[in-house]
C-alpha cells in the first residue's frame, strides 16, 4: 500500500505537467508552417497520450489488481494504435489535430469511468470502438456525395421522427423523457438528431434566404425545439435553438432575425419555467444550492465541494469521494476529474476542447461552398454550446441542464454522435484540401496556356 500511495502522490504532480505540455502543443501547432514539423508535433502529442494512459492504468491496477484491468488496458492500447494507423493511412491528409484530441479525450473517459465503475467503462469502450469503425466511412461520404445538400425535406422529416420517437418508445430519466429503449438497448435520439438538424438547416439555407424560405425553415426548426421542450429535455432544446440562430445569422448576415429569435427564446424559457417543476427545481438549485442542500441543491453543492477540494493538483486517483456526487459518470464527471486530478488538469482539459473548436472554425472559414460552410458552423456551434452547458452547469455558472461532457461522459449515443461530428468535420477538411489542390492545378494550367 505504501508503494501505491507513493505512486499516487508522484503522479499528482507529474500528470498535470504532462497534461500542460499536451495542451500547449494543441495551440503551438497552429503556428507551424512546415508539414513535417506539424507531423512531429502530433506524434509527440500521441506519445504523451500513451504515457498518460499507461500511468493512469498503473494507478487503476495498483488500487484494484486483477487480470481484467490488464486486459482492458491492452484492449484500449490496441484500439488506439489500430485506429491511429487506419486514420493515418486511409485519410493521409486528415486533420491530425482532431484525431489526436479525439482519442485523447476518449482515453481520459475510459480511465475515469474505469475508476468509477469498471462495467460502465467496458460498455463505453465497446461503443467507442464501434463508433470509430463506423466513422471511418463518414469523411469519404462527405467529400464525395454532392447530393447531401439536396435532402433538406428528408432531413427535416427524419429528424422530427427521431426526436418524436420518445413519445412511443421513451422512458423518463432524471425528469426528462428523452431516452428510448429498443431490444434492451437505450439511447438518446436527440444526440443523433442534433447532426440531422444541422444538415437540415444547412440544406435549407445555403441557396435561398428569402422570407418564405426563412419562415418555413424556422417553423420546422421550432418543431424540433418544441418536441424537446415537451420532453423536458431542455439542454438539447437550448443546443438546437442556439445552433439554429447562429446558422441563420451566418446564412443571412442579418441581426434582425437573431434578435427576433432571442426574444422568442427568452419567452419560451419563461413559459418553460412556469410549466415544468423539473425546470424550477434546477433554477432553485442554481440560485441557492446551499439553502436547498438537502433537496434540489445537493447535486450542485457536492460538485462545488469536489472542485474546491481538488485544488490545483488534485487529491490523486482514488483519493477523492466521487460517490458523493449524483450522476457522476455522465453529467458531473468534470467535477470528479478536477477533484482527483486537479484544477490545472481541468483547465487544460477545457483548453483541449477549445483547440478542437478553433480547428472546427478554421475549417469552416476555409470552405467556399455555402452548404459545407453552414454545416461546419452548425456542428461547431452545437459542439461548443454542449461543452458550455455541461461545464457551466457543473461550476454553477448557469443552471444545470443535464448535458454530457463530449467523449468523456458515459453515454453510448453521446459518444457516437460526437465521433460522427468529428468525422463530418474531417470530411469537410478533406473536401477543402481537394478544392485547394484543384485551384492550384487550374492556376498552373492557366499560366501554361
Amino acid at each position: 500500500m505504501d508503494i501505491t500511495n507513493a505512486v499516487v502522490q508522484l503522479l499528482r504532480y507529474l500528470l498535470p505537467l504532462l497534461m500542460l505540455i499536451f495542451t500547449i502543443r494543441c495551440f503551438t501547432v497552429f503556428r507551424l508552417k512546415s508539414e513535417e514539423k506539424r507531423k512531429r508535433s502530433y506524434n509527440r502529442q500521441n506519445s504523451l497520450m500513451f504515457v498518460m494512459h499507461f500511468l493512469f492504468n498503473l494507478v487503476l491496477f495498483l488500487h484494484e489488481p486483477g487480470l481484467d484491468k490488464i486486459l482492458f488496458y491492452l484492449a484500449q492500447l490496441s484500439f488506439f494504435i489500430v485506429a491511429l494507423f487506419l486514420y493515418s493511412h486511409i485519410y493521409r491528409n486528415a486533420s491530425k489535430m482532431l484525431i489526436s484530441n479525439m482519442f485523447f479525450l476518449m482515453m481520459l473517459g475510459f480511465v475515469m469511468l474505469a475508476r468509477l465503475d469498471f462495467t460502465l467503462a467496458v460498455k463505453q469502450f465497446a461503443i467507442a470502438v464501434g463508433s470509430v469503425m463506423l466513422s471511418l466511412v463518414v469523411p469519404a461520404l462527405i467529400s464525395r456525395l454532392s447530393l447531401l445538400s439536396h435532402l433538406g425535406v428528408f432531413y427535416g422529416i427524419f429528424g422530427l421522427a427521431l426526436v418524436g420517437s420518445v413519445f412511443v418508445f421513451g422512458r423518463n430519466v432524471y425528469g426528462a423523457t428523452n431516452w428510448v429503449t429498443i431490444a434492451g438497448i437505450g439511447f438518446q435520439p436527440s444526440e443523433l438528431a442534433k447532426i440531422v438538424f444541422v444538415f437540415f438547416a444547412a440544406s435549407m439555407l445555403y441557396k435561398k434566404t428569402d422570407l418564405k424560405r426563412i419562415i418555413l425553415t424556422t417553423i420546422i426548426a421550432a418543431g424540433f425545439v418544441g418536441i424537446l421542450v415537451i420532453e423536458t429535455d431542455l439542454g438539447a432544446a437550448v443546443i438546437f435553438f442556439v445552433t439554429y440562430l447562429v446558422m441563420l445569422y451566418v446564412a443571412t448576415r442579418r441581426f434582425t432575425w437573431t434578435g427576433i429569435g432571442l426574444g422568442a427564446g427568452v419567452g419560451a424559457a419563461l413559459v418553460s419555467y412556469r410549466l415544468f417543476t423539473h425546470v424550477r427545481r434546477r433554477v432553485t438549485a442554481w440560485k441557492d444550492p446551499w439553502g436547498n442542500y438537502n433537496d434540489a441543491g445537493y447535486q450542485i453543492a457536492q460538485s462545488l465541494f469536489a472542485i474546491a477540494t481538488g485544488g490545483w493538483f488534485g487529491m490523486g486517483l482514488y483519493q477523492g469521494m466521487p460517490e458523493q456526487i449524483p450522476v457522476k459518470e455522465s453529467d458531473f464527471i468534470f467535477s470528479v476529474i478536477v477533484e482527483e486530478l486537479g484544477g490545472i488538469f481541468g483547465i487544460c482539459l477545457i483548453l483541449v476542447y477549445i483547440s478542437c473548436y478553433i480547428t472546427f472554425m478554421r475549417i469552416s472559414l476555409q470552405l467556399t461552398n455555402n452548404f459545407y460552410k453552414l454545416l461546419a458552423v452548425g456542428l461547431s456551434t452545437s459542439y461548443a454550446f454542449q461543452l458550455f452547458l455541461c461545464l457551466g452547469g457543473v461550476i454553477k455558472f448557469i443552471p444545470h441542464t443535464g448535458v454530457t461532457l463530449p467523449l468523456i461522459s458515459y453515454g453510448g449515443s453521446s459518444i457516437l454522435s460526437t465521433v460522427i461530428v468529428f468525422a463530418v468535420i474531417q470530411g469537410l477538411f478533406l473536401l477543402r484540401q481537394k478544392e485547394a489542390r484543384k485551384e492550384v492545378l487550374d492556376e498552373v494550367l492557366a499560366q501554361q496556356r
